[in-house]
């Protein structure tokens, strides 16, 4: 018997206990069959049995072989605009990256800035955050654009684990841009796969989250963070090179080599503004955030930027797509049977006794320090914030900053771990920073993250009357 197979059997196990228990009273056969199967589901994904797309659809298969779900509503996860903004997305970032236009924007900011190290760290951050309103893959962004760019800076400066040289200046360019990239997807809608889910769960406890509500309530709190960051790393994981002169001559020799911006570039750039100016202001036209990113798209297939048989290769646009249906699908299921509210209000009794925003803070920090259990945000997402941001709001929390603020803190707790989210692999499988560093920046810079988050963040929602 091989791995797998031990895996999954574990899983199945687990779920079969779980249908099996005897349920409260005031909770129907479904709602608990579908627990039953969901957590099925997410111990696959955390196990890493099946792959996420075929978890799912598992799951999916299950909730209507047991007619715990109908057909329709077991895939109605896919009828809704969230799956498909994300899988137009994916395919703009396709764009940047097959233009080169994500490049040419890295090393003109490194051109400007990157006469010493900390400019040139700010310098990688202003393009991460650049890039980040239409890039929603942390992987795609910060492992296909950024890090290339990093290791080269690195290695320019002889900067390379081989020779043991990894402090020299590379293994704090390579922390700036993971615990920075994880800021940057904070701050945007569509800057991280499971943000448009968390949009999508909040509006089923009442909370209108959109692009722009979003991208105001983040842009003091997050602004801040991506200024202090590397400053604070500077000091505490400092590099032994401190004056880069170098990496602008880099810099200006790739954009030399690139030559004049290509026709693809120009067409995506323009495609880049009008998209991000109809997330914007979309709204005050009746265009919300799928169809602008459909017409975006649109655009780029007519000019021939580019093409069907092209997206049609992108499987982790595909892959995303079917689990993130699926997880909707399911989440709907439990909060439509009644499941995630019984639980909210279980837990809040629990927290009746205590002011609404020392038990919603509770929760929070719970939901966030998880995630060293964690290996994907995603499944994260799917397990435990609809049930923990629905006891907040019972507690007393308003919906709006609740559901707002564990969104929010779903992007950054993946700075915690090597494994925490898409891009930790890559950036540490480069082999600059070792695990104990790793682990340890990654808790220190926690509690700077949810500190800033908390204080800052608490008073410009006060001022925006978000609580």
């Amino acid at each position: 018997m091989n791995k797998q197979s031990i895996k999954l059997i574990i899983c199945f196990v687990i779920g079969a206990a779980i249908w099996n228990v005897s349920h409260p009273e005031n909770i129907s056969n479904n709602a608990w069959q579908l627990l039953a199967i969901f957590t099925s589901t997410i111990c696959m994904i955390l196990l890493q049995a099946l792959p996420m797309g075929a978890a799912t659809l598992t799951g999916l298969t299950f909730t209507i072989l047991t007619k715990t779900m109908t057909f329709d509503a077991a895939f109605s996860g896919y009828k809704n605009a969230v799956p498909w903004l994300i899988l137009v997305a994916f395919f703009i970032a396709h764009g940047f990256i097959k233009t080169g236009l994500g490049a040419r924007v890295a090393y003109n900011f490194i051109a400007v800035m990157g006469k010493r190290t900390l400019r040139l760290a700010y310098a990688l951050v202003l393009t991460d955050l650049t890039l980040a309103p239409v890039i929603p893959s942390l992987t795609a962004r910060t492992g296909g654009v950024m890090f290339p760019i990093v290791k080269s800076l690195a290695e320019a400066f002889g900067s390379t684990p081989e020779k043991n040289t990894s402090r020299k200046i590379g293994s704090y360019l390579i922390m700036v841009s993971f615990q920075c990239t994880v800021i940057s997807a904070s701050m945007f809608l569509t800057a991280m796969a499971a943000n448009p889910l968390v949009q999508k769960l909040g509006a089923d406890l009442g909370a209108n989250i959109t692009w722009g509500n979003w991208a105001l309530a983040a842009s003091v709190p997050g602004s801040l963070c991506l200024l202090v960051i590397p400053f604070l790393l500077f000091k505490i994981y400092p590099p032994e090179l401190k004056e880069t002169p170098g990496a602008i001559d880099m810099a200006k020799k790739k954009l030399a080599d690139m030559g004049p911006m290509s026709r693809d570039e120009k067409i995506m750039g323009i495609g880049f503004i009008f998209i991000l100016s109809l997330w914007i202001f979309g709204k005050h036209v009746g265009i919300k955030a799928a169809t602008a990113a459909l017409i975006g798209l649109c655009f780029l297939l007519f000019t021939s930027v580019l093409t069907w048989g092209e997206l049609l290769r992108i499987p982790s646009a595909w892959d995303t797509f079917i689990w993130f249906g699926a997880l909707i699908a399911m989440a709907e299921g439990l909060n439509k049977f009644g499941l995630t509210q019984w639980f909210g209000n279980f837990a809040a009794a629990k927290f009746s006794d205590v002011p609404w925003h020392v038990g919603f803070i509770s929760m929070l920090l719970i939901y966030f320090y998880i995630h060293y259990f964690f290996a994907s945000s995603v499944a994260h997402v799917g397990a435990l914030y609809l049930p923990l941001v629905t006891v907040s709001v019972n507690l007393g929390a308003p919906p709006f900053a609740a559901a707002l603020a564990f969104g929010i803190a779903s992007n950054i707790y993946g700075s915690l771990t090597h494994y925490g989210c898409g891009p930790a692999p890559i950036l540490y499988g480069a082999g600059y920073v070792t695990l104990k560093e790793w682990w340890g920046i990654g808790f220190l810079m926690s509690i700077v993250n949810i500190t800033i988050w908390i204080f800052v963040g608490g008073m410009w929602w006060r001022f925006l009357q978000y609580i």
